[in-house]
């Protein structure tokens, strides 16, 4: 967690999501002077209002892409979290314009009212599809995190520290396939599966805080932090729930959607050759070369280390057990398995 935050104000750019949600009790509970939620919802923030019932957390009700709300919204605060995203790959697929409004203007937004406002530091969230992306939702990811690196190039003496962390799929946030395995199981249908033996990262929305948290703390300008994660195939997390909830694995198989890939990939070769390992992270530094090429014709790198992708095929494989074990510490899967009367044998096994 961040030093001192008694006197800190903070802006969560779509902080009634699952990470925004998230944070701003983190940060609340850390003593936060003030907390700033930023988002289109109304609805979802007069929810959170009655939820948490602390009048440390202000609501703004803007969006990303018009930059005076943004710039309104961070008058006087200290560090910004931007989290605000379309982010579900089939509508970005449908609507690719409004992925790069949202996801590259709007994070061009976030990162000019934050000058504006000499916010201290602000981290932008990106995601494994960013990475060698074939959809429409990574290539606008891949182009925030270019945006925020370009920001960092280009402005040496910038008020604002502009970085970005870069996770795998979050277990049971908004959107993720977990929640709607656990409805089907417990209507007793079989799991809709897109494809058995794609692979994914497993990490939790605590694991994904704390990247965040990291960044805050440690990132240069234009730097990229990524959480190191496991992975398992879309069929054993499948099959661990059903076991979880004593069920036969059953599955229908609808075949891959528009803009999937088979595995994800959290860091690319390129990117780990210069990057640095702290254990349960990486950092990938800015390229700090500017446009004169010619400065570097005699001074390229002539042997390169054999290194691979970090990808969700390659990463450290969870067995069914294993998978069971890390679905178990989820409160959310706690909460169903409780209430599906299976909670009391499972829990402490």
């Amino acid at each position: 967690m961040l030093p001192t935050l008694q006197d800190q104000r903070f802006l969560i750019t779509g902080g009634t999501g699952s990470f925004g949600q998230t944070m701003v009790a983190r940060l609340l509970n850390a003593g936060a002077a003030e907390v700033r939620v930023l988002s289109r919802d109304e609805a979802k923030q007069d929810d959170m209002r009655r939820r948490m019932r602390d009048e440390r957390v202000r609501f703004y009700v803007g969006d990303v892409r018009d930059l005076d709300s943004v710039t309104k919204a961070a008058v006087g605060v200290d560090y910004v979290f931007h989290a605000a995203a379309l982010k579900q790959v089939p509508s970005c697929e449908f609507f690719p314009l409004e992925a790069i409004r949202t996801n590259v203007l709007g994070s061009a937004n976030v990162i000019e009212a934050c000058e504006r406002n000499g916010v201290r530091s602000a981290v932008l969230l990106s995601t494994d599809k960013a990475v060698q992306p074939i959809n429409a939702m990574g290539m606008s990811k891949a182009l925030m995190e270019k945006v925020a690196q370009a920001h960092a190039r280009n402005n040496p003496d910038a008020a604002t520290n502009v970085s970005c962390v870069r996770y795998g799929n979050v277990m049971y946030s908004r959107g993720s396939v977990i929640p709607l395995f656990i409805e089907q199981i417990r209507a007793g249908q079989p799991i809709t599966v897109t494809e058995p033996a794609m692979t994914r990262f497993l990490m939790s929305l605590e694991e994904s805080v704390e990247l965040v948290e990291h960044a805050f703390t440690h990132a240069q300008p234009g730097d990229v932090f990524i959480r190191k994660a496991s992975a398992c195939t879309v069929a054993d997390l499948g099959a661990a729930l059903c076991n979880l909830f004593g069920v036969p694995a059953k599955m229908n198989i609808l075949g891959i959607r528009h803009g999937e890939k088979m595995a994800e990939t959290l860091a690319s070769r390129e990117e780990l050759e210069h990057a640095q390992d702290f254990g349960d992270f990486f950092r990938v530094p800015i390229d700090s070369r500017d446009l004169n090429y010619a400065l570097y014709v005699d001074q390229g790198e002539t042997e390169r280390e054999t290194i691979f992708d970090f990808n969700s095929a390659n990463a450290p494989r969870l067995t069914v057990p294993e998978v069971e074990k890390v679905l178990l510490a989820l409160p959310e899967v706690r909460v169903q398995l409780a209430a599906a009367g299976r909670s009391s044998d499972l829990v402490d096994a």
